[in-house]
């Protein structure tokens, strides 16, 4: 299993390594060894799917790593209904953005480095799931955080795309901070860091222990998946190529958080307080992105703005404690899938449009792009929840889920899901009619046209997953799958009937479709956006995350940072810089003394011995 790993690992080191001898061959190199970890991958859930469930969690020890005193920790790795999951949605839809890169990048001078930078961001997240201890899953955190950091800012020549980068790394840092506390507080309290020893002594931990540590995971959790605090640098990270957009939101990163509170579940089904601010921070999130999706004129940020939403669904979802866990993660699946194709389509029409974003300068292009309308067309389907497509199956699911409980929370998470699907049908159906449909406002330079096959192949075939892998997963009983990780759900009956919710759903994401094309697809779309209403610019200026963190964070740290080198400049340094000129001072006038004639030598033992015999004279 450990080849899972080390196939893309070796593929970022020859490219690195290699340095511009790898050129000619290094990008399908570094293709081939993402598909061969997929087969790997592949061939060892088959064997998974053989065994017995409750034989399900294989640990696989690999080399002792930490040997000290009493404490051991070895690398090791685990495999088990969770870990095989992500492995395979990583290895297959990362391996199929792999190819689509070779198209997309094909005239970039740095492509080499590029897929270098592909195969460090999938061997990453590898690590991350497949460790079987906080401490290495730590390991491929920080991986991850390093190659997205890289590869959002790959484009550096552009400074704002570097500081793009650099936002992420920063915010990701703050979460990092968080898992950080945690392991060490589980190793202070538990004695140990795997997820087998923290699961079996958790039973055993004060309730505020297990409050504080589903706190703090939590903080990680949100820097990584972009949620509320910590969003605010997921829409600028569409800096980079597009083909990374499509990774990060769909198989990689922003993933990582709904996976560590799902592995982490045996501290979270202890401590309520910590579960009820999962499920806080996910409304909180997926209301917030699906706002901000609905006043975006850029198809990158608003599609930034739909993953922050569909996370904060999954998000509530791993809230909501056992019933939820196995939602959040079947939603993860099927919308790596549609968002992954979607954002391959947003490529696709920037490379028929000279690169542009603004879909304002768009429109009637399905006429122009068949196969990327198509294609585009079944992800937006799928993730309005059109009956029958992929996010039908996944996230009606927690929609249901949100409705089971007692007193406000059902019906506060409830109908917050509920209402976020209707808006969700709005935005997305905006961005499809503004994109494809209508009237067509292009510049006069713009020749829109199909992309190469490199590119359409992947978009065909996550269009497939966008249609079926929902229905797939639920004829699999997939939720039953993840039993062993997550634990049985005991049935509870929402506190409406499930026919009453399903009907509500349908209603608003047909209120939600008919508004978008009577506004975009039918009526005039004005080139120029309009001021708009105060909710639109709130929402355009991303509920002023941007303002808050300079005014709450970067401003006071600046004013801070600038008193202390004005104190160090005029207190400190002029202190002793003073002292150093009056001790140099004092020494060149005794210097001045000694100038080798005896007449003054003379006169300085005459003025002394008047001076000592003034002294004497005094004193008596």
């Amino acid at each position: 299993m450990w080849l899972v790993i080390a196939l893309p690992l070796l593929g970022a080191g020859l490219l690195l390594v290699g340095g511009r001898a790898t050129d000619s061959f290094g990008p399908i190199l570094a293709t081939a060894l993402s598909w061969a970890s997929f087969l790997v991958a592949a061939a060892s859930f088959l064997h998974l799917l053989g065994l017995d469930p409750a034989q399900r969690g294989q640990g696989i020890g690999l080399w002792s790593w930490i040997p000290a005193g009493s404490f051991a920790l070895d690398i090791g790795l685990l495999v088990d209904p969770l870990s095989i999951s992500f492995v395979l949605l990583v290895t297959f839809v990362g391996s199929l953005i792999h190819v689509y890169s070779l198209g997309y990048m094909e005239h970039d001078p740095a492509k080499r480095r590029f897929f270098a930078y592909l195969n460090l961001f999938v061997a990453a997240m590898l690590t991350l799931v497949l460790a079987d201890s906080y401490l290495l899953l730590y390991v491929g955190w920080e991986g991850v955080g390093l190659a997205s950091f890289l590869l959002i800012s790959f484009w550096n020549w552009n400074p704002a795309y570097a500081a793009a980068g650099n936002k992420a790394f920063i915010l990701n840092r703050v979460g990092d901070f968080g898992l950080g506390i945690a392991i060490m507080l589980m190793f202070a309290t538990f004695g140990t860091v795997t997820f087998a020893g923290v699961s079996a002594a958790a039973p055993n931990a004060s309730q505020g222990v297990l409050t504080a540590l589903g706190l703090l995971l939590l903080l990680a959790a949100c820097g990584k998946s972009a949620q509320f605090p910590l969003q605010s640098w997921l829409g600028d990270a569409m800096a980079g190529p597009t083909p990374v957009s499509a990774l990060i939101h769909a198989a990689t990163m922003v993933t990582a958080g709904v996976y560590l509170v799902v592995r982490s579940n045996a501290i979270y089904t202890l401590s309520p307080d910590a579960q009820l601010a999962v499920t806080i921070v996910g409304a909180i999130t997926l209301t917030m992105g699906a706002i901000i999706g609905c006043a975006k004129d850029d198809i990158k940020k608003a599609l930034a703005a739909s993953t922050m939403s569909q996370i904060g669904y999954m998000m509530l979802a791993a809230g909501l404690g056992p019933i939820g866990y196995a939602f959040a993660i079947f939603h993860l699946l099927t919308h790596g899938f549609f968002k992954a194709g979607m954002f391959l389509g947003a490529g696709s029409v920037m490379h028929g449009m000279n690169n542009r974003v603004d879909m304002r300068t768009f429109g009637a292009l399905g006429k122009a792009m068949k196969i990327t309308w198509l294609t585009f067309g079944l992800g937006w389907l799928a993730i309005i929840g059109v009956p029958g497509l992929s996010g039908f199956w996944s996230k009606d699911l927690i929609i249901e889920a949100a409705f089971v409980g007692e007193g406000w929370r059902p019906w506060v998470f409830g109908l917050t899901t509920l209402f976020v699907a209707g808006l969700t049908a709005f935005y997305m159906s905006r961005l499809f009619f503004m994109t494809f449909h209508g009237k067509a406002r292009w510049n006069e330079t713009d020749h829109p046209h199909e992309s190469p096959l490199t590119m359409t192949i992947p978009m065909i075939v996550l269009a497939f997953g966008s249609a079926f892998l929902g229905l797939i997963l639920t004829l699999v009983d997939f939720p039953r799958w993840l039993e062993p990780v997550t634990g049985h759900a005991v049935h509870h009956e929402p506190v409406l009937p499930v026919m009453v919710i399903q009907l509500s759903v349908f209603v608003l994401v047909l209120a939600g479709v008919a508004l978008a094309w009577m506004m975009y697809g039918r009526d005039e779309v004005a080139r120029v956006a309009p001021r708009g209403s105060l909710i639109t610019q709130v929402a355009r200026r991303d509920f002023f995350q941007d303002d808050v963190n300079q005014g709450v964070f970067v401003g006071p740290g600046l004013a801070a940072a600038g008193g202390l080198a004005y104190a160090d400049e005029n207190g400190l340094d002029s202190g002793f810089t003073g002292f150093g000129s009056a001790i140099a001072g004092a020494s060149g006038a005794v210097r001045r003394l000694q100038n080798g004639f005896v007449r003054s030598y003379a006169l300085t033992m005459l003025i002394g011995i008047v001076a000592i015999l003034l002294g004497v004279w005094v004193v008596q």
